[in-house]
């Protein structure tokens, strides 16, 4: 008798399943990255997305995190600070990049913002999203804000005001260029404009690993991934830009 034995592909006996908590601008990167991760390493992700500000506060509550994803470095560092997370876990894993967008108003380098012929501007919640917050900046450094404010909605993070904007309940919104699909960027160039750099502060988004998730070796094995060469390919294919420091190495 002669016995065929299937081999299938081996699966980690160390597998394990980590729980990471995003800001919602990252959350099409991650939904790449991820499979990528999960097919490397035969771990398991579970994505929690939200406002940085709103993960941050359950993070404070003791929400069962394993690491943040921050759409800033204000909030991974407070937390750092409070010695909650583990150390000498954070790091730069994007910088993030803000657009002025509309799908059907041509924007023209912002002009549309100046002549004020629109009638509503959706904007993310500045006090819980740092895009909301760098979306104000760049109002203010244009003399525009105090202006344009009455016509202001803002969404509770970054993926709400996408939509206000995508379903017509807002005629135009600063969000981030990660949210745009290559069809948006291609078709209507003249409905986008990219903020130049000098207009807001770096959006420098850090991820760090919280204290909840220091024996989870799967926690780890993702952090490390978010800075593989792999991982770092996908988040500039999303228009984020990798920290120098990381191009320098590569």
């Amino acid at each position: 008798m002669i016995l065929i034995f299937i081999l299938s592909a081996p699966i980690s006996v160390h597998a394990e399943t980590v729980t990471v908590a995003a800001a919602s601008n990252f959350g099409a990167t991650l939904k790449k990255i991820i499979p990528a991760f999960e097919a490397e390493t035969g771990h398991q992700v579970n994505l929690v997305l939200g406002s940085s500000g709103k993960i941050f506060a359950q993070i404070i509550h003791k929400a069962p995190f394993d690491v943040f994803l921050s759409a800033d470095d204000i909030k991974p560092k407070k937390l750092e600070d409070q010695d909650i997370t583990v150390q000498e876990s954070r790091f730069t894993y994007a910088i993030g990049k803000i657009v002025l967008w509309s799908p059907e108003i041509k924007i023209i380098n912002g002009s549309i913002v100046q002549s004020g012929k629109f009638n509503r501007l959706a904007i993310a919640n500045p006090k819980l999203a740092p895009y909301g917050m760098a979306a104000v900046e760049v109002l203010k450094s244009l003399g525009l804000y105090e202006t344009v404010r009455p016509k202001i909605i803002q969404g509770e993070n970054i993926a709400q005001t996408y939509q206000f904007v995508a379903t017509g309940n807002a005629d135009l919104g600063f969000i981030a260029l990660a949210q745009l699909s290559q069809k948006e960027l291609s078709n209507k160039k003249d409905n986008i404009w990219l903020i130049p750099d000098t207009l807001y502060s770096p959006i420098r988004q850090d991820a760090v690993m919280l204290k909840s998730g220091q024996n989870n070796k799967a926690a780890h094995d993702f952090m490390q991934f978010l800075r593989s060469y792999t991982a770092q390919k996908i988040i500039q294919g999303f228009g984020y830009e990798i920290p120098k420091e990381k191009e320098e190495k590569e």
